[in-house]
């Protein structure tokens, strides 16, 4: 059984956001187990990606421009500064253009959300980071001598992880996440499924 079927048959249901790269397996993983979930695609991840074609002296210019994206403060407003972003490449980075059309609606995905939770929803740099934090904890001992003490030292980074975030602070307050169940879907394309269950659940 996968790893994804498994969190379905532990009920894991209602989910209405999952913030990951653009891998391809996990596209298909949140299409076939995750019915009604939107996909946001990563920020941080993107960013990335565009760099990779875009001209090297261009790129301080046209990642100013995209972050300009990120600063608007409503869903109209980051719309219209992407749109002025595509004029901005259109002409002169014809590529560059063409990649960021494609990724319009998986890169705004986090509109159709209230603002509260965007910086929260708009990549998955808390999981990249968590990641990182186990590969440098592990990379210390070099070579364990079985498999448990590996999960003890990797389950010793997640509870830590869990009493920061449950003693010190919440990720999402449990009133912005009671607005998230009320705010409606839209169909922008990049939805899998069309179940509007009442969740939101955020996924790396």
């Amino acid at each position: 059984m996968s790893s994804w079927s498994r969190r379905r048959a532990r009920a894991l249901i209602g989910v209405r956001l999952v913030t990951s790269d653009a891998h391809a397996g996990l596209k298909d993983a949140i299409a076939a187990n995750l019915p009604g979930a939107t996909w946001q695609r990563c920020r941080t991840h993107y960013a990335a990606n565009l760099m990779g074609i875009t001209p090297k002296s261009m790129w301080p210019a046209v990642k100013a421009m995209l972050h300009s994206v990120y600063d608007q403060p409503d869903a109209t407003a980051v719309n219209a500064q992407f749109d002025r972003l595509l004029d901005y490449v259109s002409e002169k980075l014809p590529a560059v253009a063409e990649h960021l059309g494609d990724a319009r609606a998986d890169i705004l995905a986090f509109t159709t959300f209230p603002k509260d939770v965007w910086t929260q929803i708009w990549s998955n740099n808390p999981a990249e980071r968590l990641n990182r934090e186990i590969r440098r904890r592990t990379d210390a001992v070099g070579i364990f001598p079985n498999r448990a003490a590996i999960v003890r030292l990797v389950g010793a980074v997640l509870a830590e992880q869990t009493d920061e975030w449950a003693e010190g602070r919440r990720y999402l307050g449990l009133e912005v996440l009671a607005r998230c169940r009320l705010t409606p879907v839209e169909d922008t394309g990049s939805e899998v499924g069309t179940d509007t269950d009442t969740a939101l659940e955020l996924s790396a």
